[in-house]
């Protein structure tokens, strides 16, 4: 018997001490992090208001009770009862049933309504049928990528169970050794920017914080330590701090590598995963490069994926505990925090973070439980890295709007598609509707419309004002008259070029390919035309070159090279990006709270990271390092 069966009865005994005589416990079992109660009494037990917390807070572990199936009603019944107690206003679009495991999902367009004011209407589904209910919202855009997840879930509940048991017992084996120590080595991203991926060893663990590649490198996208991926056991857990490539793109090569564990991450970062890493699967094949990995691989990664919400404290090793706390960088991004042997040492991975609220994001947290080593981001650490305040740059974003209206000129505005565009979008409709500039259609083209969509299905992830804007009030901004996703054929570029002032959202961002190439050259020889840079432009792409005053470019037209003159009205503002920039890296570390022993700067460029980590030290006080890939910090 392995250990962690071993302790079963002991976690039995410690619950039974808790909950009423006369609720019968069937048995109890692993589900990843959690604790698995099986109950033949659940109207009786949820009836006890409270009880699971009490039972979770008594045995320190996630529970969740589940009925035995052979007690429960049949789901005509259940269903009758869910349109009983759910009020019209939920808007219910789907009911279904997870027979092995007692639970009924509620998909609802308003799943607020379905929880009911301090979850009254759910504990009255519970108490009323003894089905536990999982509530799913139903985005608002239809979007394919949540679909094919749920959908995908479905089809593998059975793998999932399996692959949730052994995690369990590997989360709950006994610790081997009274030794306490913690080691980071870092694989990636550092004294650059790209790569991140760090792995933490204890004398009980091993984790990998991120798997991203390096875009842009043809001759080293990947891990500095390829072996790193290759042995099936080599991690205990995975951890996602969020879906830029930069951070998640091999995440799937995990799993072609022969890893069968969990990866933890936010339920946005899970959805936008799936979305960018097919993508990067696509633009692959379209650039003429063998991919790294197959479709199947990433679908393995959703499959073993764990979503744990902001906040939420989570065994993932005999040793360690991880939460996950808002970075403000983009939808579902996190700062992670790992608590090892009890509190005995305290490590925080920032990520990207952005510390400031942002009309789409609340600012970054930065409390913590515990906080011994930080291991910060550094990409606008350099002396010199104080961007324009975003006020300013909404100000001369809304000035370059307005002057190209006047003219019956059209914006082009090449975007992120994730974050930045959505960010824009919240600025425009704003701007519309408080009459500070001229109400038109804003487009958006390619995968900003997905993008966008994944966004509605997590509007709890957004600034505490858009949530209850969407949740609360019913008003959702994305849903203005004025946005217009368009399909990206060539003939409905054509008639919005030809319909009057417009302003086209559009990506790629650093106008590197897609649907931006067919815009310029829809737009480009028009001087009433403005086109509009609004995020970072890398060093070598055509963004950079036009920013930098290229006038003339080469595109493709059917095959055939096509030179177009830039005769349009070419600005740029710098105050939108997701990364803090100096003032705000230093104000994250210093007003971080508990302050940390050390600091580790990484993800920024040579420059970038020492400079921070100089001024850090020199200004602040701090013990703080410059990191180079493949060195090794131990900790206690």
């Amino acid at each position: 018997m392995s250990t962690a069966d071993q302790q079963l009865p002991d976690i039995e005994a410690q619950i039974k001490t808790i909950v009423p005589a006369s609720v019968t416990i069937s048995k109890i079992g692993y589900e990843g992090p959690e604790i698995i109660i099986y109950t033949d009494d659940p109207q009786e037990l949820f009836s006890h208001e409270g009880l699971v917390q009490e039972i979770a807070q008594g045995i320190q572990k996630r529970v969740t009770v589940r009925p035995t199936t052979d007690v429960l009603p049949p789901k005509k019944t259940v269903k009758n009862v869910i349109h009983d107690v759910v009020p019209d206003e939920a808007h219910l679009t789907n009911i279904e049933f997870n027979d092995d495991i007692g639970e009924v999902i509620i998909e609802a367009e308003n799943p607020e309504q379905v929880v009911g004011q301090h979850g009254r209407n759910l504990h009255a589904i519970t108490q009323q049928t003894g089905w536990t209910p999982e509530i799913l919202r139903t985005p608002p855009l239809d979007s394919s990528t949540v679909d094919d997840v749920r959908n995908y879930l479905k089809r593998e509940r059975e793998d999932r169970h399996d692959i949730l048991e052994r995690v369990g017992r590997q989360i709950h084996r006994d610790t081997t050794s009274d030794d306490s120590w913690v080691r980071v080595t870092t694989l990636g991203c550092c004294r650059e920017v790209g790569r991140s991926a760090f792995v933490i060893n204890t004398t009980d663990s091993r984790i990998l914080v991120d798997c991203g590649d390096k875009p842009g490198s043809d001759d080293v996208p990947y891990l500095q330590v390829a072996e790193a991926l290759g042995a099936k056991d080599s991690f205990d857990a995975v951890v996602l701090t969020h879906a830029h490539l930069d951070h998640s793109a091999l995440i799937p090569l995990l799993f072609k590598y022969g890893y069968d564990g969990p990866v933890y991450m936010t339920p946005p970062t899970r959805d936008l995963m799936g979305l960018l890493t097919l993508d990067y699967l696509n633009v692959a094949g379209k650039q003429g490069r063998t991919p790294p990995y197959e479709s199947t691989h990433v679908q393995e990664a959703i499959k073993h994926t764990i979503p744990i919400e902001y906040n939420e404290i989570t065994d993932i090793t005999p040793d360690v505990t991880l939460s996950l706390h808002n970075s403000g960088h983009i939808l579902g991004s996190a700062s992670a925090h790992f608590n090892v042997n009890d509190g005995e040492h305290n490590l925080v991975f920032s990520s990207d973070i952005h510390q400031n609220p942002t009309h789409l994001f609340n600012g970054a947290n930065n409390q913590f439980p515990g906080a011994d080593t930080l291991i910060l981001e550094s990409t606008y650490g350099g002396n010199d890295d104080y961007q324009e305040s975003q006020a300013d740059a909404e100000h001369d974003l809304k000035q370059a709007i307005v002057e190209t209206h006047a003219r019956d000129g059209t914006v082009l505005i090449p975007s992120f598609a994730v974050g930045r565009s959505q960010e824009l979008m919240l600025i425009l409709e704003e701007a519309m509707r408080e009459g500070e500039i001229p109400k038109m259609p804003v487009h958006l083209d390619g995968m900003i419309r997905e993008a966008t969509a994944i966004h509605t299905a997590h509007p709890e992830y957004l600034r505490d004002d858009v949530r209850d804007r969407i949740m609360v009030e019913g008003e959702n901004p994305f849903l203005a008259e004025q946005f217009n996703h368009i399909d990206g054929g060539e003939s409905e570029r054509r008639s919005i070029r030809d319909s009057g002032p417009n302003i086209i959202l559009t990506t790629s961002g650093m106008v590197t390919g897609g649907p931006v190439m067919s815009w310029l050259k829809h737009l480009s020889a028009d001087p009433d035309n403005t086109m509009m840079f609004v995020g970072y432009q890398a060093e070598g792409t055509l963004g950079r070159e036009i920013q930098n005053g290229r006038n003339t470019i080469t595109v493709d037209d059917h095959g055939q090279d096509q030179q177009l003159t830039l005769d349009f009205d070419i600005r740029s503002v710098s105050g939108f990006s997701g990364h803090a920039d100096r003032a705000g890296l230093e104000e994250y570390a210093t007003t971080m709270r508990p302050q940390p022993d050390k600091v580790l700067c990484v993800h920024g460029d040579e420059k970038s990271v020492q400079q921070l980590s100089s001024g850090l030290y020199h200004d602040y006080n701090m013990n703080t390092f410059a990191p180079k890939n493949l060195e090794t910090f131990r900790f206690k």
